[in-house]
């Protein structure tokens, strides 16, 4: 691709957007790598390149996170553990083979989780006071972040939605606390699947730091947003980015 001042300016702003959308709640990838595209990127090499703005975002949205003391550090380690060995299994497979069937299968996914804050948010969004549980203490939510894990290291979109569901439903964390490890987690299979696209050269480092960029700052600022907003402004912001998900997935 050739950069030029108008798409330094495309993915910078783009990159804004989906950094915080991706902080607060999911499908910031559903605006990157079509945008990647557009800019002339193969999809293979969009796929890799926007791990780059992933994994740079994550870290400056869980340091946002650690710093208001809304991450959960103890629980750290048994919930990395399935999303990194996932996240290793997805990008070999992606590396590997073309992306040909998960659409359907994460629109559906989003689309449910999307029916099931309207209609029962409890399980979504669970009351003051809800007992935490470990991964060891649900085997649905260590499978659910087992398959965000591969999901995620395979092509990003939309991930997040998997992990909250498995996080704030499965292991009955508030938002924004599943937010916080939500964060962890990308950040862990995305490093793991940023390693292997590098190893089948798949990665064009000038637009995905440009993409990081104005992803970071996207996530600085939506930190701050979502440590001072109410669980129902949480739960109603990550509403709508579950319908806008399915309509961008499916316009794209």
């Amino acid at each position: 691709m050739e950069i030029t001042l108008g798409s330094v300016l495309l993915l910078s702003i783009t990159g804004f957007v989906a950094g915080g959308i991706n902080t607060v709640a999911g499908g910031g990838s559903n605006l990157t790598l079509p945008v990647l595209m557009i800019l002339g990127l193969p999809a293979d090499i969009a796929n890799g390149t926007n791990r780059v703005s992933i994994a740079l975002q994550c870290v400056v949205g869980l340091a946002g996170y650690d710093k208001h003391e809304t991450l959960d550090r103890p629980a750290l380690v048994p919930i990395l553990v399935p999303s990194m060995a996932g996240g290793l299994c997805g990008a070999i497979g992606a590396a590997l083979i073309p992306n040909l069937f998960l659409k359907p299968i994460l629109l559906g996914t989003i689309l449910l989780m999307a029916l099931v804050i309207l209609i029962k948010p409890g399980v979504i969004a669970p009351p003051p006071g809800t007992k935490n549980l470990s991964p060891s203490e649900s085997r649905g939510a260590w499978w659910g972040l087992f398959a965000a894990g591969v999901y995620g290291g395979f092509v990003q979109a939309g991930v997040g939605f998997i992990l909250l569901a498995a996080l704030a439903g499965g292991l009955r964390y508030d938002l924004l606390r599943a937010n916080a490890l939500k964060t962890a987690c990308a950040l862990a299979f995305t490093s793991v699947a940023l390693i292997v696209f590098i190893a089948f050269d798949q990665v064009w480092w000038i637009p995905g730091l440009i993409l990081a960029a104005g992803s970071m700052l996207g996530a600085h600022l939506a930190v701050k947003i979502a440590v001072r907003a109410s669980p129902e402004s949480i739960k109603w912001f990550l509403f709508s980015m579950t319908l806008c998900a399915v309509v961008a997935g499916l316009v794209f």
